[in-house]
């Protein structure tokens, strides 16, 4: 039995990043060995066990056989006869087909170490092909390390437009694409994500709305970039650098602009109403992806709203507290930062202005705050009862965020 650290954590350590994917890969083992040495088995499709200890998985070494089309129908080996370079050679790409025993020998048998440092994603062998995630799981990888130079090869983008024309990833289910798509809305560059998918066909198959963004042109004295789809990656990218990490902001970002591409032809390049045209596809995007509640909600209510946020200054208070109630933000407070940092991002995803000021946010974290102030308590000692209590509550903010509103005008003077 030999045991080499696998994958991810090789390739980050070659990086000089930091790892959180650990994993490991035993040759010449048995789950009858495993078990007696304390492992805990875990893997249904192939053996993948747990150490008794650190619960680190220990995935026997296999070799898989494609029995059908999409990514369920393979069958798995994992006799001991299976040799490391074997099991490498199954992986996605060049960069995760390394190993490293616990002498700290690098095994390299496909060139891993040589396309790290090119900064090239490349597939390891025809294999690829056979499983139409890795689509998806290349333009994540892009998406995560775009920033640092890398580069799909052309023979890998090549082999995706193959597998895309030839039906593949028609059979992935919704739930693969949305935990995909999820990860690569919180990588440092997400547009790297659509760009790739864009490139090998797949996003018009996999996000039909978002694809149709692409050439549809916008006004250039909003959009100096012109191109819709073009301001789309800028608003995903601004947005994973406001909130790293967030899928729910990414989401919301990828989605507010869904309308633009409902607009009629002979009322180009202005959108109007384009917030209101993109309820619809964003909710069937959502809908088809089976996206979590909260980021179905919270898309709609952005793809609804933004527009109001730009123009917050120009709002009626009466309009600005209809805003939060939309939002249900006196029962949902986190929304109204979310909801503003997607807006931010709209507003800074445009060619020259990403390191512009927003102080719509700070007008509307002021404004929030204000409406805040007001308490039932104070309405329930004067004697009122049930509605009469929402009324005056209501009345009362659109006062208090009027002087909120004098304020701000006169700081402007």
């Amino acid at each position: 039995m030999k045991i080499y650290q696998v994958g991810g954590a090789v390739r980050d350590r070659l990086l000089g990043k930091p790892s959180h994917d650990i994993d490991f890969v035993v040759v010449g083992a048995t789950p009858d060995a495993m078990l007696r040495e304390g492992f805990r088995p875990v893997g249904k499709d192939f053996p993948v066990f747990l150490h008794p200890q650190s619960n680190e998985e220990y995935a026997l070494a296999r070799t898989e056989r494609k029995t059908a089309p999409g990514y369920h129908g393979f069958s798995f080996n994992a006799d001991p006869s299976v040799t490391l370079e074997e099991d490498l050679e199954r992986r996605d790409l060049t960069i995760n087909a390394m190993a490293e025993g616990d002498d700290g020998t690098l095994v390299d048998p496909y060139g891993g170490k040589r396309d790290l440092d090119a900064r090239v994603l490349r597939h390891v062998s025809a294999a690829f092909a056979e499983d139409p995630v890795r689509v998806l799981r290349v333009a994540r990888f892009h998406a995560r390390f775009a920033s640092l130079g890398f580069t799909i090869a052309d023979e890998t983008m090549s082999l995706m437009r193959e597998m895309v024309a030839a039906g593949e990833v028609d059979h992935l289910v919704p739930e693969r694409v949305w935990s995909e798509t999820r990860k690569a809305l919180g990588e440092l560059t997400p547009s790297a994500f659509l760009r790739a998918l864009r490139g090998c066909g797949a996003l018009e198959v996999l996000f039909p709305e978002v694809d149709a963004l692409y050439g549809v042109p916008q006004r250039a004295e909003y959009h100096p970039e012109i191109d819709t789809g073009v301001h789309n990656e800028m608003v995903v990218d601004l947005a994973a650098r406001l909130a790293p990490g967030d899928d729910l902001i990414g989401f919301c970002a990828m989605t507010h602009d869904l309308g633009k591409a409902l607009t009629p032809a002979h009322e180009l390049p202005k959108h109007i109403m384009h917030e209101e045209r993109g309820v619809s596809p964003v909710r069937a995007l959502a809908e088809r992806l089976r996206v979590p509640s909260e980021h179905a909600e919270l898309a709609v209510l952005c793809c609804r709203l933004h527009l109001l946020a730009h123009r917050a200054f120009e709002l009626r208070p009466e309009t600005l507290l209809g805003v939060f109630e939309k939002l249900d933000a006196f029962r949902k407070p986190l929304r109204v930062e979310q909801f503003i940092t997607v807006c931010e991002a709209d507003k800074r995803g445009r060619l020259g202005l990403s390191e512009s000021d927003y102080p719509q946010g700070d007008y509307l974290h002021a404004a929030f705050a204000a409406f805040c102030e007001v308490k039932a308590t104070q309405f329930v000692a004067a004697g009122l009862q049930g509605p009469a209590i929402a009324e005056a509550m209501r009345e009362e903010r659109v006062r208090v965020v009027g002087r909120v509103k004098g304020e701000w005008a006169q700081a402007g003077d």
